[in-house]
């Protein structure tokens, strides 16, 4: 019964995180391993849990839902359903020993892209601007991480998106919502389909995950930017480090 409690409360708090800033599996994840679910098998089992929470959050920014710069959603919808279907594959080829050695580099690398993404988008964007068809490229490539892991997967969309040009952030929160959700869609199939979830974990964090997400969505309409953002990376960096101590120390 402890472990559930901690899962649901995980859920609430992954949705929501999911939808103010990206990040959320930094939360369910953990949750999820500490409720004794081998780590494949709770990485598998968080992006099923957290895929309702990300589609009620889509469903909350649907008036803002727009192309990016020259790039159509449709084009983007589809270059991500392809490359979050091969980065689930990818998981499940991946041996769990070998994923536990990994995840700690990472939470890192999403702990870099949540703290320092945009900012690295602003400056290279300030000195070039790139062919949209790179852009598409590039959304592949995030669409396999987002299938395989997907650790602020939204954060470095939006830096990708800023090299079309100058865009709005708050603007990109729509398609950005999606686009996450998109990534999950074949990742989420594929794992039901051979059978790597945890039902019981996962269906508790599933129903909680989803409130969180729309809840998530409804807030951050009204809370600052800044105390998100802070929030959000003060969070994931501890929770890095904790994984890292766990696996090397």
């Amino acid at each position: 019964m402890e472990s559930l409690l901690l899962v649901a409360g995980a859920g609430v708090a992954a949705g929501a995180m999911n939808a103010l800033a990206g990040g959320g599996s930094f939360v369910s994840l953990p949750a999820l391993i500490a409720a004794g679910v081998p780590p494949v098998l709770a990485n598998t089992s968080s992006t099923v849990a957290l895929y309702p929470g990300s589609a009620a959050s889509a469903w909350a920014y649907r008036d803002g839902l727009g192309g990016v710069g020259d790039v159509p959603l449709r084009k983007l919808f589809f270059v991500t359903l392809l490359g979050g279907s091969a980065g689930a594959l990818l998981l499940l080829l991946t041996p769990s020993r070998a994923f536990d050695f990994v995840l700690p580099w990472l939470l890192l690398v999403a702990t870099i892209a949540l703290g320092f993404g945009r900012r690295i988008g602003e400056w290279v964007r300030a000195h070039c601007r790139v062919h949209p068809a790179v852009v598409m490229i590039l959304q592949f490539f995030l669409g396999i991480y987002g299938g395989y892991f997907g650790g602020a997967v939204g954060i470095m969309m939006v830096a990708v998106w800023g090299l079309l040009g100058s865009h709005d952030i708050k603007r990109m929160s729509g398609p950005r919502v999606l686009m996450v959700t998109v990534a999950n869609t074949m990742a989420v199939i594929i794992f039901i389909s051979a059978g790597a979830v945890q039902w019981r974990e996962t269906g508790v964090m599933l129903v909680t995950a989803s409130l969180g997400g729309y809840l998530g969505a409804v807030w951050g309409k009204r809370i600052p930017a800044p105390v998100i953002r802070f929030g959000t990376l003060a969070l994931t960096l501890f929770i890095t480090v904790v994984f890292f101590l766990r696996t090397y120390g």
